[in-house]
């Protein structure tokens, strides 16, 4: 066995409110490893539609590692959203013309870098993430959390801002977990061991 086909759009028989995302993106600054899930309440297309902000002109990038899963209703909201901060007035005159076109000349607008998601992420239901946050593998981010900053590996997220909740794991653990990166294994290898996988013996996983 080899588990469900990752080029497959929706690997759940009959149901198509759960896809596996890179299959459905066009965008191609929206980067999803394989297996990653999205499940929508109404329409899968909203994914794209939840990348708030998106220019093309700004060239940031959204970034999804293997097997997360995204609830319905995640918001990612890219640099293009971003406004002055460091002057009299955040309004961005510059983009109504008509006079105003030369408001930004010598300055630019913040810039946080790419949105990252490591491997094995999982953010919950209406969760934002902003510009520039990288959110380390194996980290839970909880329902309707706001995520300003980033977010260590393998821990558990929530609020707004959103805080550290708890580790998963001992720190031991976790950077064995970091160099095992179970998602890099090819899939047979994944389905041999799901049984480890979805235990928390790390140090059998270790052994394998």
């Amino acid at each position: 066995m080899k588990g469900p086909d990752k080029n497959n759009t929706y690997p759940i028989p009959d149901y198509n409110k759960l896809c596996f995302l890179k299959n459905i993106i066009t965008n191609p600054n929206i980067i999803v490893g394989d297996y990653t899930c999205y499940d929508d309440f109404e329409d899968i297309k909203n994914f794209e539609t939840n990348v708030k902000y998106y220019f093309n002109f700004i060239d940031d990038k959204l970034i999804i590692g293997k097997f997360c899963m995204i609830a319905s209703g995640v918001s990612f909201i890219m640099n293009g959203g971003n406004h002055l901060t460091d002057s009299i007035s955040a309004y961005p005159f510059a983009v109504f013309g008509n006079g105003w076109e030369h408001a930004m000349d010598g300055k630019s607008y913040p810039g946080k870098g790419n949105t990252i998601l490591g491997n094995d992420v999982w953010i919950g239901h209406n969760a934002t993430i902003m510009p520039g946050v990288t959110i380390g593998d194996g980290a839970i981010i909880a329902t309707n959390a706001t995520v300003t900053k980033d977010v260590e590996p393998y821990s558990i997220v929530g609020g707004n801002p959103a805080k550290l909740i708890k580790k998963r794991f001992s720190d031991n653990d976790i950077n064995d977990l970091l160099e095992i990166k179970w998602w890099n294994w090819d899939i047979e290898k994944i389905t041999k061991h799901l049984q480890l996988i979805t235990s928390s013996e790390v140090n059998l996983l270790k052994k394998v």
